[in-house]
């Protein structure tokens, strides 16, 4: 009989709140998600949703002056909500690694791109200088950059856009962890970088049984590459499961709309759809009721729970709040 592996990642309850003015506002808020091992879980949702304030609560990067975190997130059985800056030091780039949507704020702009890759090895294990340079030119090579030994010696303001990215992975894939989190890596790539990084990332995974989480807000992106999807809206999940089951069978009013202002071949001479509304922010985030509510206003109330929780569908599928059921677009109606 095949032995079941255990989650690499679990949260549980997991709420983020930034304090603005001496009051505490919530960015994430009751965040359930389960990570395997090597699975390729893709996180999507507008700008303001909170999927990097997810990303830097499990890497342990807010100002603990600014934030609180409670619930819980257990990594490889460490509850990392727990941890105190040391603790985090002995799993960051070792075990938990981290891809920066920026990365040439994330690189260190005085220092050659040898020595900052060089770094996280340096610390975690125990090669010699000269075994992690050439472990170094190895990772460069790894990651499609042509000629390591030159790369190596640049700084970063040398390199263009796709080969810092390509750094930034080899850095993260350093020590081989065993999650890592990419936040939008690709967003200012054009399109031909931007499948070489996906395509990488992808290999990295399959080849190192490394788990990844995507976050993004392409769904274009998510459909080439991920496993399983969470869909995040204002600080909440509204809906996961799997790719096939979140672009064929979609079901939160959020997904749906999301869907459906992806531009279509086939559809050219259409107008594009657009959700209408925004995203709340922090200050304005309603404690009760379906927050997605506002921006589909032709649903009537009832159709929403006043504290909605996730209805599990069948088969890892599952969807906050009930008004999936009576969801539809009103263009479809008048149509």
């Amino acid at each position: 009989m095949k032995k079941t592996q255990a989650p690499l990642l679990v949260t549980k309850h997991l709420k983020t709140s930034f304090k603005i003015n001496d009051h505490y506002y919530q960015a994430l808020d009751d965040v359930n998600l389960t990570v395997n091992p090597g699975e390729f879980l893709a996180i999507v949702g507008e700008s303001g949703c909170g999927k990097s304030t997810f990303a830097n609560t499990i890497m342990g990067l807010l100002d603990e002056h600014d934030s609180k975190v409670s619930g819980s997130a257990v990594f490889e059985g460490q509850e990392l909500t727990k941890l105190t800056e040391t603790g985090y030091d002995e799993i960051r780039g070792l075990k938990l690694s981290m891809i920066f949507q920026d990365p040439l704020s994330a690189l260190n702009p005085l220092k050659r791109i040898a020595n900052q890759i060089d770094e996280v090895m340096a610390y975690h294990t125990d090669l010699s200088k000269t075994e992690r340079y050439q472990r170094v030119l190895k990772l460069l090579a790894e990651v499609g950059i042509h000629d390591p030994k030159r790369t190596a010696r640049q700084f970063p303001h040398q390199l263009s856009g796709g080969m810092r990215q390509r750094v930034m992975i080899a850095m993260a894939v350093a020590c081989k962890p065993d999650l890592i989190i990419a936040d939008e890596p690709t967003t200012a790539l054009d399109v031909t970088i931007q499948a070489q990084i996906l395509d990488l990332l992808r290999r990295v995974q399959q080849e190192n049984h490394t788990s990844i989480i995507l976050i993004t807000h392409d769904l274009g992106v998510v459909a080439e590459t991920a496993d399983r999807v969470a869909v995040m809206y204002a600080g909440q999940i509204v809906e996961s499961g799997s790719v096939q089951q979140i672009f064929k069978e979609p079901q939160h009013p959020y997904t749906r709309s999301l869907l459906r202002s992806i531009p279509q071949i086939d559809n050219a001479t259409d107008d594009l759809y657009v959700i209408q509304g925004n995203v709340p922010s922090l200050q304005k985030m309603p404690a009760t009721g379906d927050r997605f509510a506002p921006r589909i206003p032709w649903i009537p109330a009832s159709a929403h729970e006043d504290l909605p929780v996730m209805h599990d569908l069948g088969d890892g599928h599952q969807v906050r709040c009930t008004c999936y059921r009576q969801f539809y677009f009103k263009e479809d109606q008048r149509a």
